[in-house]
């Protein structure tokens, strides 16, 4: 096992690997050769000098905006108004935060760059592969991005500016799993109603499991946008993050995605973050989404799962560069991996190489086996689903196993009641600490950031297993013998009254 668990983790720090120097050495070079003009933004100085206020509760504010901490470790944010806005707002608040999540992702580049031919090659290579990435961003997109990379650190400069890092970091997760497949992106996530839920109406379980690295995770940012366009909605990621890995909007449309087996693109097109990002926000009902992925061409292959509490079903976007398919089902539940299901990938040849050499079908039969033996679900039971760290039929297949639907590596987790407007989010560490609820009835009708903004009394306790001498032996290990209790969480300093040294307008 312990022979396996190395094999795992050098596999992944290859693949974090080829992500950062995709993202950072393609950033460099476009920086020089294709320069990313920001958008033209009118009325861009009146929020720019202002500052941020810390209040004696500890909840940052700025124009209408907030920023807290919960007691359960996330970070909880309100934005509003037009899109620079809402990214200045975003800048301001995040701004430690921000500076953490770049330097971790920095930090692992000077760690592993293997050699300067392979860095040359890749940039290279991202120069061609991203030379239109600005174009097949949405303009409102681009104005909330451009406005919170004015709130960026200017220690990477020599990367590229401020902008051109905030947007191409938007297509890491594509970039990711364009030349490593998708073992970095190995999400699970299912979707059980009528009698397969214990109300009988949707409920939706996904883990994310992007990987760059522990500290990546660490900081987790529970977004609530009231935009003044199109629907309110929350969003599960962190810091500097507008597209949407998980969220769901004001009507009840939940979103999540899952990577599949792509061929090499030839070019860049819109990040799926970006595609999910549109559909949440103005997209309710199944039809709209399916509309809306349909104005969009994708470089890579996902599987967007979409619940509606409007059309109270649910069915998986499957879109690759070149053609987009719809999978339902006849049951009351369906479950979606990392490969396609829909007719209209039966022959694709990626799609069948997927399946037969990926652990994609395992995960997705151990799902299926799962939901079988606990109908009726309820969000208690799905959170046991989703921690599974087990084989088919309950086989130990050791920790941080790529066959378990739990790895051990994912960011987040989340659990959906669309009906409801309920969102369960997981905390540190993985999946295995409490789930916490949050009512967007409740939050968007009534924002009261100066205190838990949570439904306490929907908390799901944290997996036992966080008590077990196996889970220590775990960390032990996975920290090449280190001693260690627990992955802390880093939290930067909340000291400081005052948000200055935003750097003006280029």
């Amino acid at each position: 096992m312990h022979k396996k668990k190395k094999s795992i983790r050098k596999k992944l720090g290859l693949g974090v690997l080829i992500i950062a120097l995709m993202v950072v050495a393609g950033i460099r070079v476009l920086s020089v050769s294709f320069r990313i003009s920001p958008p033209e933004v009118k009325d861009t100085h009146h929020l720019i000098d202002k500052e941020t206020i810390v209040a004696e509760s500890g909840e940052r504010i700025f124009n209408g905006c907030f920023l807290r901490q919960s007691d359960s470790g996330l970070w909880e944010v309100y934005l509003q108004g037009n899109a620079f806005d809402r990214g200045i707002a975003a800048g301001k608040l995040e701004k430690d935060l921000l500076e953490f999540q770049e330097k971790v992702f920095i930090d692992q580049i000077k760690q592993m760059i293997p050699s300067e031919f392979y860095l040359k090659f890749l940039r290279i290579f991202i120069a061609f592969f991203n030379r239109n990435l600005a174009s097949n961003i949405p303009e409102e997109l681009k104005e909330e991005i451009y406005g919170i990379s004015l709130s960026c650190t200017h220690d990477y400069d020599f990367i590229g500016s401020p902008y051109e890092r905030q947007l191409n970091y938007h297509s890491a997760h594509d970039l990711g799993h364009a030349l490593q497949d998708y073992m970095l992106v190995g999400c699970t996530s299912f979707v059980a109603w009528g009698n397969a839920t214990e109300d009988s109406t949707l409920l939706i379980g996904r883990n994310f499991d992007f990987y760059a690295g522990d500290d990546f995770a660490k900081n987790k940012t529970v977004t609530f946008y009231a935009p003044e366009t199109g629907y309110k909605f929350v969003s599960v990621a962190w810091a500097g993050m507008a597209g949407i890995a998980s969220g769901m909007n004001e009507k009840g449309l939940t979103v999540t995605i899952n990577a599949a087996k792509t061929s090499m693109p030839s070019s860049s097109a819109t990040p799926i973050s970006i595609l999910c990002r549109e559909i949440l926000q103005y997209a309710s009902t199944l039809e709209e989404a399916r509309r809306i992925a349909g104005q969009y061409k994708l470089f890579v292959s996902e599987s967007i799962l979409i619940g509606s509490a409007i059309d109270e079903s649910a069915e998986i976007i499957e879109k690759s560069p070149d053609k987009t398919g719809i999978y339902t089902t006849g049951s009351n539940w369906l479950v979606c991996a990392n490969h396609f299901q829909s007719e209209t990938f039966q022959n694709d040849k990626n799609n069948l190489e997927n399946i037969e050499t990926s652990d994609s079908p395992y995960r997705q039969q151990r799902m299926e086996e799962l939901i079988r033996e606990q109908i009726p679900l309820n969000p208690v039971k799905t959170a046991g689903i989703l921690r599974d760290r087990q084989g088919l039929g309950g086989k130990d297949i050791g920790l941080g196993n790529e066959k378990a639907i739990n790895q051990l590596i994912g960011h987040h987790s989340v659990i959906f009641k669309p009906v409801q407007k309920q969102i369960w989010v997981s905390t540190h560490p993985w999946q295995l600490g409490q789930y916490v609820c949050y009512d967007l009835n409740v939050i968007f009708a009534n924002l009261q950031f100066s205190s838990e903004i949570r439904t306490g009394g929907l908390t799901i306790p944290p997996d036992t297993f966080l008590n077990t001498e196996t889970y220590m032996d775990f960390l032990y290990s996975k920290n090449d013998g280190k001693k260690t209790k627990y992955f802390p969480i880093i939290t930067p300093s909340l000291s400081t009254t005052k948000m200055v040294g935003v750097p003006t307008m280029p």
